[in-house]
């Protein structure tokens, strides 16, 4: 009987350079496994595999060295266990995400809820290429959102509120575009709100909380890392309405169906059709 090893690729097996043995991608949402789901997979790597496992650049788990006859048996173990097997090929791939605003002290945005709402929507949808989501908590960018074909970063829109100011210079001096300006004498501070890229380090670091803000998304796209690199772009304002961010992801998608060539990734398929093409369809739905 003829093995369909582009269906066993789709399904998370990958062919090894050893004859009838695959290494097995095991699903994950933004890195995310329970202390009863990594028994099974030692179970799994123990029993089927070689006692060791590859854990991937994006978050996920490899268990190597599963043999052709076995897939069914561990299929079966891992079902029991709770773990699913990931997905290859052109479709929506692992979504990743820090831990976010949930543990981190720096989080903007909760990472882990988005990307399992992100998997829920959109995970192994169907395109004409891989498509990757990647979410990270704030503009230390743990999670490098730009270099997915749809990036999610938290962000933060300043507000300043004279009455709280004490004129100190601190949130001029952590500014990383420099676009604060603190006048003590004359008691008043200035900032060049529309080169703000929503980082939220004034907020943080003000003694006096005379900085407050309005938490939202901060959306990249058509980052590419592989044979080609490209950093994924901003043209978008923070956007801080969850549904929208949902419009957005939709019209993203619909765009990359209806524009991209089969095995054409969203980078080179925005560089071919034109992004202000793109940004248009985008921008339509603020």
């Amino acid at each position: 009987m003829a093995v369909d090893y582009k269906e066993l690729k789709k399904g998370g097996f990958m062919r090894q350079k050893q004859k009838d043995c695959f290494s097995m991608r095991l699903k994950s949402v933004g890195g995310h496994f329970t202390a009863a789901q990594l028994a099974t997979v030692q179970k799994v790597a123990e029993k089927y595999g070689k006692s060791y496992v590859h854990l991937t650049s994006r978050q996920g788990i490899e268990i190597p060295y599963i043999r052709l006859a076995d897939i069914d048996a561990v299929k079966k173990v891992l079902h029991e266990g709770g773990v699913e097997v990931g997905v290859c090929g052109p479709r929506v791939r692992t979504i990743t995400a820090c831990q976010g605003a949930a543990t981190c002290p720096s989080g903007l945005i909760d990472t882990v809820k988005l990307a399992n709402e992100f998997d829920k929507r959109y995970g192994g949808k169907e395109l004409p290429h891989k498509f990757k989501f990647g979410f990270t908590g704030c503009h230390n960018n743990c999670l490098k959102a730009e270099e997915n074909d749809f990036g999610v970063k938290g962000g933060v829109l300043p507000r300043w509120e004279a009455a709280s100011c004490i004129y100190c210079g601190v949130c001029e001096a952590v500014c990383p575009e420099k676009i604060i300006r603190v006048d003590k004498a004359a008691q008043q501070v200035t900032s060049e709100r529309e080169k703000c890229v929503y980082c939220g380090k004034c907020i943080k670091s003000c003694p006096t909380d005379a900085w407050q803000g309005d938490r939202g998304f901060v959306i990249s796209f058509g980052g590419l890392y592989g044979n080609r690199i490209t950093v994924g772009r901003h043209f978008l304002p923070i956007v801080f309405d969850e549904a929208k961010l949902y419009e957005i992801v939709d019209v993203t998608l619909k765009f990359f169906e209806e524009n991209a060539k089969p095995s054409e990734r969203f980078a080179n398929c925005l560089d071919r059709v034109g992004w202000d093409k793109f940004q248009q369809n985008v921008e339509a739905v603020l």
